[in-house]
């Protein structure tokens, strides 16, 4: 287990992430038919606010996930393998996050 306050935020934030996902997948069941996958982020939120911000929640949590996780590794020294798991993940978010910036679909 983290001894760090960051690590211990890191790890609450990486298992945060999919149920803010699974929060605005039970947005689009519940009140949506259906979501044209050309949509940004921009108009998700001002088309369907609800689903829009908990799918923008759950990034911000990945992004946030790994920024901690990253200072309490290198700072506070922090060595607990599920923090090192969830700075992973975060890692990997934020390279989902410039591909789609880079090479936008």
């Amino acid at each position: 287990m983290p001894k760090t306050k960051l690590g211990n935020w890191s790890i609450g934030l990486i298992i945060a992430m999919p149920f803010l996902f699974l929060l605005g997948r039970f947005f689009i069941d519940l009140f949506y038919e259906s979501v044209s996958s050309g949509d940004t982020i921009l108009e998700d939120i001002a088309k369907r606010p609800a689903l829009g911000l908990s799918m923008l929640a759950g990034m911000g949590s990945g992004v946030s996930a790994f920024v901690t996780g990253l200072i309490a590794i290198i700072k506070q020294k922090e060595r607990a393998l599920l923090v090192f798991v969830s700075t992973v993940l975060g890692a990997l978010v934020v390279l989902f996050l410039i591909a789609e910036i880079v090479y936008p679909h």
